[in-house]
């Protein structure tokens, strides 16, 4: 994918075949959140003296490789950036590794992603104020990036984070807590840089691109509070050990905050958002004679629920031509999340992310609507942690499925999205994008 452009290739015609119109739009959403396209015009001039580079997240691999690209040849560059599993794109030819990359879990942390903190905080120690940092930072870097507070153990980390993903919380809520149970995350990876300058260059995958949500935000302020962190953690009843929630209930975890003048002087550039990329998508909806509607970039709520919501809209527009009329493309982003379902005694534990999860409940609301196409996914190529990156839908996504003795109810209850949609042939997979600005969805009214 980072090899092509898809927005310079021509788009299918959407009338003639639907689900490749619906993937292109989606390669086109993703090919505009690319960081070589995005990164340049937000690089400092080197500094007096050296330039160290730290970084996490989904989009590490390419952020890493555009500036390496794009950085004078002549000026020293060094550092080290940690990304997913398998998201390393290859390497252009002839072009030089100066900053290194290694490879860490997501979205529950692992041993290389504490090991990978641990050398990134070292790496600061000896900055001097002739020194630049330049941080390269996307989502999936509150997994990636994790160095545990005192008291806590990486057991205990993994332990809180799985039982986050699955309670139903927003990022925002889940990176409170995060940033509170980390000796790096929420500020603390600036204030340890000091007195060196800090320029960190974003992609945003959260709503609102709030620079202080994505991946935790280590290089900026903080305005939660260890008050807010334990609320979350007792609204979804996730327990921490005494001596942690101790230290909470005293303020002894608390993070910088935005009057800290630790970070004075110190810039942040989100260099692509989830917006950037629907407008990508929605221009090549209108130059295929179609109008395009975009809802929000920042949708939240439970997957399942958002997508009945989609499916109401274009259920409206489809029969009686209101609030839109046909043929359009409804548009969406944001970050929806997914509340696990308790397995029935012998049940299989389900499979699928948010994008399945919200294609389950758009299907099953829709009742085979015609004329009515979608597609939902994940901007990283992953959606979940399984190896598709989005879901179709279909006007006889729910005949097919039954034909082959699949009931929608039975797979929602255990969230099972993947293997409802990937025994009807409706899994988008395209592989690791490179990049991450979060969920597209995007409904096609003929």
């Amino acid at each position: 994918m980072t090899a092509s452009n898809p927005s310079l290739a021509p788009a299918p015609d959407p009338r003639k075949d639907p689900r490749a119109f619906l993937e292109h739009l989606y390669r086109v959403a993703v090919d505009r959140a690319l960081p070589l396209s995005t990164l340049g015009p937000h690089l400092p001039p080197p500094p007096k003296g050296r330039t160290l580079v730290l970084g996490c997240g989904k989009a590490g691999g390419s952020m890493v490789q555009a500036l390496e690209a794009l950085w004078p040849a002549d000026a020293p560059l060094s550092g080290l950036v940690v990304t997913r599993y398998d998201h390393i794109p290859p390497r252009p030819e002839g072009l030089p590794q100066r900053i290194e990359l290694v490879e860490a879990a997501h979205p529950v942390p692992d041993e290389a992603g504490l090991r990978a903190a641990e050398r990134i905080l070292a790496l600061t120690k000896g900055l001097t104020a002739d020194d630049l940092v330049l941080c390269l930072i996307s989502g999936g870097g509150s997994s990636l990036l994790v160095l545990p507070a005192e008291g806590l153990t990486l057991a205990d980390k993994q332990r809180i984070n799985t039982q986050l993903l699955e309670s139903g919380a927003s990022i925002g809520e889940m990176n409170c807590v995060r940033k509170h149970l980390s000796r790096i995350k929420g500020g603390r990876l600036a204030a340890a840089c000091a007195p060196a300058r800090v320029v960190t260059l974003t992609i945003s995958d959260v709503p609102g691109d709030d620079p202080a949500i994505i991946a935790s935000g280590p290089t900026v302020p903080d305005a939660t509070t260890c008050a807010d962190a334990l609320a979350i953690l007792e609204r979804y009843a996730i327990d921490v050990p005494a001596p942690v929630r101790a230290q909470l209930e005293s303020g002894a975890l608390e993070t910088p905050k935005p009057n800290d003048p630790v970070f004075e002087g110190h810039q942040t550039h989100v260099i692509a958002t989830p917006q950037q990329s629907l407008e990508a998508a929605a221009r090549v909806v209108r130059a295929a004679g179609l109008e395009a509607h975009i809802l929000s970039d920042e949708m939240e709520g439970e997957s399942r629920e958002v997508g009945k919501v989609h499916a109401a809209l274009a259920r409206a527009v489809a029969l009686r031509g209101e609030p839109f009329a046909r043929p359009c493309v409804i548009l969406s982003g944001g970050e929806t999340t997914v509340t696990i379902r308790p397995r029935k005694p012998g049940q299989a534990k389900g499979r699928g992310g948010r994008g399945g999860e919200f294609c389950m409940g758009l299907a099953g609301a829709l009742m085979g609507q015609p004329g009515v196409w979608a597609l939902a996914g994940d901007t990283d190529g992953i959606d979940g942690m399984e190896d598709n990156a989005g879901t179709f839908v279909t006007p006889d996504t729910l005949a097919r499925a039954a034909a082959k003795g699949m009931k929608l109810s039975d797979h929602m209850d255990r969230n099972d999205a993947y293997t409802y949609f990937g025994a009807i042939g409706d899994l988008l997979i395209t592989g690791p994008s490179h990049t991450n600005v979060n969920d597209f969805r995007a409904l096609l009214v003929l």
